[in-house]
């Protein structure tokens, strides 16, 4: 009788494990985005592995997202594992997450943020690769978040067809947007990392090569003192983010451009939101990319962007038709880029315009339906092999892959 019970259940258990919503940056917010979108096809809750805090409180919030997962699944509380990863300690802590989930035959969905992980990887010692390579190739599916970023992991570990599933991060579109016509003094923003996230911990310096993440602020910075006067006597650049802040002050002042350029810490979702609604154009001319949120979130506010080339970004922006494309570290390219936006209002508003147009379809909404068929297309693989539970089929939305 209770297997009967079992396979009628009409909602999938999902047990997510990623940051805690305490640290700031993309990865905590697709995963908000997801917590504040519930579907009722599906429960899922929420396991920090890392919050912003001590070494030893760390240690001990990791341990517990331990005993979370293993009581969960010996509870029989759990039908799907979704597991948000990175680089650097995210790969550490949630390969010990999912070897646990995989010795006690679980269906585990990875999820693969990562700017710099083609990097990080490469620099692995040979066992450590190898080891990675089996623990990613034996998950049920792995969420990437463009399509290059599937020909990566597909061909790097050896993946089944079909088991890359590309999910473009997610973003919530304002109801509406301010009229930008004809203001005189602009408003520039960079939200992100300041400086390069890298190095290693001490331990591992000699065993493993970290690589840094630059966004490119201290592009930025350079590239804006070098603006004509004609454009930056009427701009202003504000960059919000944590990182290397006293550098890029310190920076500010060696240039005299304290009056011109403000950097703010990190900001909440309203506070973020503030910031685009009262700028006119957003920049991120990073190294390494995933797909950035900020970016995304920029697009839908109807601000034309300056990014550059890398990751999931030139999937989304066309040089020209809904944003403007530099080459990483290439400054003469950002000051014209720049220059273009400040002096020509009409191409400044039709690329914004042309931003939040192509974005409508990465609505958070949109999201979640793709999402929660992939949830019920593992929970049903999983079916197969123990009876458990069964969703029909004819709930699923097509999934990109």
């Amino acid at each position: 009788m209770s297997s009967i019970i079992d396979r009628q259940k009409s909602i999938i258990k999902v047990l997510m494990f990623g940051t805690g919503f305490s640290i700031q940056g993309g990865i905590t917010s697709v995963e908000q985005l997801i917590m504040n979108n519930p579907s009722e096809k599906v429960r899922i809750e929420h396991v920090p592995t890392i919050v912003r805090g001590t070494v030893s409180e760390n240690i001990l919030v990791f341990a517990r997202s331990i005993q979370r997962l293993v009581w969960k699944i010996f509870t029989k509380d759990v039908d799907v594992i979704h597991i948000h990863f990175a680089e650097r300690g995210s790969m550490l802590r949630k390969s010990i997450l999912i070897s646990i989930g995989l010795l006690l035959r679980q269906s585990i969905i990875l999820h693969a943020h990562g700017a710099t992980f083609q990097e990080f990887y490469a620099g692995l010692p040979q066992l450590a690769q190898k080891i990675v390579k089996f623990l990613i190739r034996s998950c049920s599916k792995i969420i990437v978040l463009s399509e290059s970023w599937q020909k990566y992991y597909s061909s790097q570990f050896d993946l089944a067809p079909g088991q890359a599933v590309i999910l473009y991060n997610p973003v919530e579109i304002p109801v509406s947007i301010p009229n930008r016509l004809g203001r005189q003094q602009l408003k520039l923003v960079f939200l992100g990392r300041i400086g390069k996230r890298g190095g290693a911990l001490d331990l591992a310096k000699s065993l493993i090569s970290f690589p840094k993440q630059d966004k490119g602020a201290f592009d930025l910075i350079e590239a804006f003192a070098a603006l004509p006067a004609t454009s930056r006597q009427h701009t202003e650049l504000v960059l919000a983010g944590n990182g290397d802040l006293a550098a890029a002050n310190q920076l500010i002042t060696s240039l005299g451009l304290e009056d011109k350029i403000s950097i703010l810490t990190w900001l909440n979702p309203k506070q973020r939101d503030k910031l685009l609604a009262s700028a006119d154009a957003f920049i991120l001319p990073s190294y390494h990319e995933g797909l950035p949120m900020s970016m995304l979130e920029s697009m839908a506010w109807g601000l034309p962007v300056i990014v550059t080339p890398v990751g999931g970004i030139p999937e989304v922006i066309r040089d020209g038709g809904n944003g403007l494309l530099v080459e990483p570290g290439h400054r003469e390219q950002l000051v014209q880029a720049m220059t273009q936006l400040i002096e020509d209002e009409a191409l400044r508003l039709s690329l914004g315009l042309a931003a939040r147009q192509s974005i409508a379809h990465y609505d958070i909404r949109n999201y979640m339906d793709s999402l929660v068929s992939l949830y019920v297309s593992v929970a049903n693989q999983s079916a197969e092999i123990d009876g458990t539970i069964q969703i029909p089929s004819s709930s699923q939305n097509e999934i990109s892959r």
